[in-house]
């Protein structure tokens, strides 16, 4: 009998509708995905923040939006999320971040939003992103994405 060994890396891709229910399905696809791959700890926090940045990409675009869930290596996570719009928010338009680098500014006690870059910032081990011309995507728009490492789960916020 021959077994075969699922390699070490492995990579989602997730199409999304512009849709109020996208956020949802993100979520329900991240978690059966680090369930199945055995990263289950990440879950809670990478939820939240996944759920932000599909939440923010239906808020701010007409258009579709993708996600992305990748291990870039043992007990790291990098989540991705393209949509539409060309526009970076900050600080995500700064050269990648990590602890101790540039975040978002909290938003005022009585605004009813724009907690969920400044969650990222917070909570990610790094995060950044990209513009992407229409070459790469056939439509631009931009990637968002973080980071998260098993080891510092204990850890965070």
């Amino acid at each position: 009998m021959v077994t075969v060994t699922p390699p070490e890396g492995w990579s989602y891709a997730l199409h999304l509708p512009h849709d109020p229910r996208a956020p949802r399905v993100a979520r329900m696809t991240l978690r059966a995905a680090l369930a199945g791959h055995g990263m289950a700890e990440l879950g809670d926090i990478a939820e939240l923040l996944t759920s932000e940045l599909v939440t923010n990409a239906y808020r701010h675009t007409e258009g579709p939006a993708s996600l992305r869930l990748r291990s870039v290596r043992a007990g790291r996570l990098r989540v991705g999320v393209w949509d539409t719009s060309s526009h970076i928010p900050a600080p995500f338009d700064k050269p990648p971040g990590a602890f101790g680098g540039p975040t978002a500014p909290p938003a005022p006690e009585d605004a009813g939003g724009g907690r969920g870059l400044h969650l990222v910032c917070e909570c990610a081990d790094s995060w950044g992103g990209w513009l992407l011309g229409h070459e790469l995507t056939g439509r631009g728009g931009k990637l968002l994405w973080f980071e998260l490492d098993r080891r510092g789960v204990s850890s965070r916020p």
